[in-house]
């Protein structure tokens, strides 16, 4: 399918086109076992109101939502947004089209961000803004759990085609074919192409992404700066010893 000669070819921002979104969501049905780990968390914690920042389309939001929870899902792309509110059960899920600070006023009893959501907020002020906003958002003892890759274990050396291929079957569009290809690399800031084949019409679309690898002390040191106390820095199980999962408590 890779040596297809594509219709045609464009260059657009992660997340921010309807076709890309489609095969994000295809993918994420496949491959986020993770999610069941957060879930767990919110019962752990007898969270009742969860709010989830980068809700993407949506997956973990209904799946809280099922199990009980009041839940707040907020994201800035409109396309994942338009897919989430189309699945079952959307209607019990208040979206929000937006950061975190657009969810405000608010009180729930835990905070989420999954997946690149805490790493896609490369900006110092933009994720000094976020913990705020969701230490806000946050009742008295209520919790912020996120995650972010260990800087250490350089995850970006194997982003490239050969290790991440994969084909899919996308409805509507059929067979898809995409992998991540590292672009650059600027101290803790990471940026890589999500190339995606559309086998139905032969379209490429290069969806480009930017994460920041933030230490261990650095992301401690903003929560404490905001706040919040750090509990403790969980391992990732579907990526041991690759990943820090904080749970941090608002005091």
């Amino acid at each position: 399918m890779s040596d297809m000669q594509g219709s045609s070819r464009r260059t657009v921002e992660a997340y921010s086109d309807p076709r890309c979104v489609a095969v994000y969501d295809a993918l994420e049905d496949l491959q986020r076992s993770d999610l069941k780990v957060y879930a767990a968390i919110v019962e752990e914690f007898d969270a009742d109101s969860v709010l989830d920042v980068g809700c993407g389309t949506g997956t973990l939001a209904l799946m809280l939502a099922r199990q009980g929870c009041t839940v707040t899902a907020a994201d800035p792309s409109s396309a994942a947004l338009d897919v989430a509110q189309k699945k079952s059960d959307a209607e019990g899920v208040n979206w929000v089209h937006g950061t975190a600070p657009d969810v405000l006023p608010i009180q729930v009893d835990m905070t989420l961000m999954t997946a690149n959501a805490a790493q896609e907020i490369s900006a110092d002020r933009d994720w000094a803004e976020t913990v705020s906003a969701i230490h806000a958002a946050l009742r008295p003892g209520g919790r912020f759990v996120f995650e972010s890759r260990d800087p250490a274990k350089r995850a970006w050396e194997s982003w490239t085609k050969e290790k991440t291929r994969q084909v899919v079957e996308v409805a509507v569009e059929g067979q898809v074919e995409s992998w991540v290809q590292l672009r650059s690399v600027d101290g803790d800031t990471v940026v890589f192409d999500s190339p995606t084949i559309f086998q139905r019409d032969g379209e490429r679309i290069d969806a480009t992404s930017t994460l920041r690898f933030r230490s261990r002390e650095s992301l401690r040191q903003s929560l404490e700066s905001a706040g919040f106390c750090v509990d403790e820095i969980r391992d990732a199980p579907d990526r041991p010893g690759r990943e820090f999962v904080f749970v941090a408590r608002k005091v």
